[in-house]
């Protein structure tokens, strides 16, 4: 059941949990996610970056999507383009078949520069006129993700500020939110407290200084009938650390976002979709790393896709038991008449 970002983000809000939205590169992946949701009753967004869209290649990521629609018909399930860079990225998306598009207006179209705020919002408005038009949703951005400990951007898939950047926009400033808000008429936005893409998001157990809940609470004062999104939202979870280590993997000590601070997000600041990717990276590849150590005669693909998808599978689960959504499912049907 393919269904907007913006019944989602509504249901979530009235019933007050949060939704975990989980970037794909493959079939694996999508399954991991989708067997998950149907598991917990869960609705469900999976989302593709536009390095994604270009891996997958998009006729095989079209018939993907309309695969997991096959698959679970009764799950309420939105496509999101994460990190759109242009309108034209994002009417591509809805060609494809999204319910959802991110307008990343906070940087220019070459995804590095910050951009100023008239822009985002000049760009972000033509997105929402065109998407709004067909029933698809769209989620902005204000602030640029990155460190407020280093000072510096960040990167993923190619997308993101580079190198330090002028604090201010390092926090998304709760003015400058709710005049966009106004202007755009978004359905979501995302906004930057702290948190980064990738792995390496804190040095030590985040405190309030470096990961701004706080700010979040404010923004959502501001603008409380607008749904917040948290990026770069993985808690890179010890365990999942030592065990990529185990079986050979090189990554330093790190600290993520921990699982406490998002609930404590859903529920004082009107967070409602919360983009976990590198959690899941991990523990599949880390589950790819133990077959490769234990069996290295092996050479079907199968025998290591299976337990990555397994890995991958356990997270996303855990992640919608963790924040709310699961037995949500069948609630939303019933709101939609099914």
């Amino acid at each position: 059941m393919r269904v907007s970002l913006r019944v989602l983000l509504e249901h979530a809000a009235l019933r007050g949990y949060g939704l975990v939205a989980l970037n794909i590169n493959n079939a694996e992946q999508a399954l991991a996610a989708g067997q998950a949701a149907a598991d917990t009753d869960s609705p469900l967004i999976v989302q593709m970056s536009r390095g994604a869209r270009k891996h997958m290649n998009e006729v095989m990521l079209k018939h993907v999507l309309n695969g997991m629609e096959e698959l679970w018909p009764h799950i309420p399930m939105c496509f999101h383009q994460d990190h759109g860079n242009s309108p034209a990225t994002c009417l591509g998306a809805i060609q494809l078949g999204f319910t959802s598009v991110m307008m990343d207006g906070s940087l220019k179209e070459d995804g590095k520069t910050p951009a100023d705020l008239q822009y985002n919002i000049r760009v972000t408005e033509e997105v929402v006129r065109a998407a709004h038009a067909v029933g698809v949703s769209v989620e902005g951005e204000v602030g640029c993700l990155g460190s407020l400990l280093t000072g510096a951007g960040d990167q993923e898939d190619g997308h993101g500020a580079v190198g330090r950047i002028d604090p201010d926009l390092l926090l998304t400033d709760p003015g400058e939110a709710e005049e966009f808000v106004k202007a755009t008429n978004v359905d979501a936005l995302a906004v930057a407290i702290g948190t980064s893409h990738g792995a390496y998001k804190f040095t030590t157990e985040p405190t309030g200084a470096v990961l701004r809940i706080d700010r979040a609470v404010e923004i959502h004062q501001r603008i409380p009938n607008c749904p917040l999104v948290m990026h770069g939202s993985s808690s890179v979870p010890q365990e999942l650390q030592d065990e990529f280590r185990k079986w050979g993997g090189d990554m330093r000590q790190t600290w993520g976002v921990p699982i406490d601070e998002i609930q404590r997000a859903i529920k004082e600041a009107g967070v409602r979709k919360v983009n976990v990717d590198t959690d899941c990276r991990i523990a599949y590849m880390a589950a790819v790393r133990q077959v490769l150590r234990e069996a290295p005669g092996k050479f079907d693909p199968r025998d290591i896709w299976v337990p990555g998808r397994k890995a991958m599978y356990d997270i996303c689960k855990q992640r919608m038991e963790q924040f709310g959504q699961a037995g949500q499912g069948s609630s939303v049907r019933k709101a939609l008449g099914y």
